[in-house]
């Protein structure tokens, strides 16, 4: 019989069938467009999560996990907002199959915990670790494993979804429902649970090559050639270069380090997990900090402090997945206006596009440090998955920044000209006409919507702005 682990988490006592409740004031990562006061419930079981969802009355409801959706994602102001942090069980773990069992608001950190020691590792792995499955269902993460492994929901065996009627589906991978919940931002019900499909791994360490690139085509040149060598690969992008250094890139890739890679004394404990950590950004810094050249010089020590060529350099995963992990709050760095997160996906037959889209960031002036780019493989079967075979980019600019609006406005026609897309779980302000060119699916995923949840009982502030 397989090696079977049963795992539960300490729960506080709650009044049968009536869930925590409590008005609150939400914000996405980004700190921008707050919804208004929501109604903010926190189910710890089937029956309470039914009861939260019936009681959500006009306004519907809106799941959220750990707020990690940099724009509207989780809000849905004067609704419910139904915080799934409460269903935070591990249910059972198959460690000769690699398969676990979760309740949605279990955190991938809090797998990564318990998997860890047993040899396995999340399939997918955002550029956080605080991400709860559910969310990682609803926005279908990606990381840098893309171009290997796909999106989360790649791996996810079969989930069991809350309908806007009160009934528990178990919905499995090659259905209408499946597709359209795989991306579809918790607008096709509540994910209750899900069954994952686990990596194996030797070590709790990755053994990763570092390549110092001069500019954007030689970034291009290098990933094509030789990212099938590497499960992981990113390259941190500089946007305030100019000229002949536009899009100078620092690229790492990566791989999970065997047992014999390991010196003698990490062999003692080759999968220990701990991830340190900084205390966390003030509450209060000025919005004024990152501008373009306090960035700028930021950019050009990141860029020439990197290795030209190195090689084999053992690290934790915590530094190579999540280093921003290690800062609690670092969402607090760009002041109290927040930021914007901006991310596309382009073709290869649009390098061009990419390339334009480069420059135009670099003549503005973007302050932006937390700018990669990656290469995604072929697309995933979710309706409203985002990635696409192709090149992503993604940077984060201050909120303050003048023009700002006008300018992303810009930016997402060339994507838009380009048949590219932009990704729903970091938006907070596209404009809706953009989005059926970006999405061909999207007509099936609000028949199907229409069909699921006539009265719009899941909805969001994402849901009415872009009318999906």
């Amino acid at each position: 019989m397989p090696a079977q682990h049963q795992q539960s988490s300490h729960r506080r006592r709650t009044p049968p069938l009536r869930a925590a409740r409590r008005d609150r004031l939400l914000t996405g990562w980004g700190r921008t467009a707050p919804s208004g006061a929501a109604t903010l419930s926190r189910p710890r079981t089937v029956a309470e999560a039914v009861s939260a969802v019936r009681a959500s009355g006009a306004r519907g409801s809106t799941p959220r996990g750990l707020g990690r959706a940099y724009g509207d994602a989780a809000q849905n102001a004067g609704g419910t907002v139904l915080d799934t942090t409460g269903l935070d069980r591990v249910r059972a773990i198959d460690a000769e199959r690699g398969t676990v069992v979760c309740e949605a608001g279990v955190s991938l950190h809090r797998l990564m915990e318990v998997l860890l020691p047993l040899g396995w590792f999340v399939p997918v792995t955002p550029g956080t670790r605080y991400v709860t499955v559910g969310g990682a269902i609803g926005a279908d993460i990606h990381g840098k494993n893309h171009h290997v492994s796909g999106s989360f929901t790649r791996h996810v065996r079969s989930l069991e979804l809350l309908t806007a009627d009160g009934e528990v589906r178990t919905v499995v991978p090659g259905t209408d429902l499946f597709d359209a919940t795989a991306g579809g931002m918790g607008l096709t019900g509540l994910v209750l649970s899900a069954t994952v499909q686990l990596l194996p791994v030797e070590t709790s360490l990755m053994c990763v090559d570092t390549d110092r690139l001069p500019d954007l085509d030689s970034l291009l040149a290098v990933l094509t050639a030789t990212d099938h060598r590497h499960r992981y690969s990113v390259a941190w992008i500089d946007l305030l270069a100019r000229g002949t250094a536009a899009g100078r890139s620092v690229l790492t890739r990566g791989d999970h380090a065997p047992l014999d890679a390991l010196p003698a004394r990490a062999r003692r404990d080759p999968l220990a997990f701990r991830p340190s950590q900084l205390p966390p950004a003030p509450r209060a810094l000025p919005s004024g900090l990152l501008r373009g050249s306090t960035v700028g010089a930021f950019n050009r020590f990141w860029y020439r402090k990197a290795p030209r060529r190195r090689r084999g350099e053992l690290q934790k995963l915590s530094a190579f997945f999540h280093p921003l992990d290690g800062l609690p709050h670092w969402n607090r760095v760009y002041g109290s206006t927040g930021f914007v997160q901006w991310q596309c996906v382009l073709g290869h037959a649009h390098d061009d596009a990419l390339r334009r889209i480069v420059r135009l960031i670099s003549r503005r002036s973007c302050p932006s440090f937390l700018a990669v780019l990656k290469r995604f493989g072929p697309g995933d079967p979710g309706w409203l998955s985002f990635p696409t075979e192709g090149w992503t980019l993604a940077l984060d600019i201050p909120a303050g920044l003048p023009g700002l609006a006008e300018f992303l406005d810009v930016l997402d026609g060339e994507v838009a000209a380009a048949d590219g897309r932009l990704y729903l779980a970091k938006d907070a302000r596209m404009r809706p006409e953009l989005l059926p060119a970006m999405y061909p699916r999207l007509a099936d995923f609000r028949a199907l919507r229409a069909e699921l949840d006539p009265r719009g009982l899941f909805t969001s502030d994402l849901a009415r702005r872009l009318s999906l």
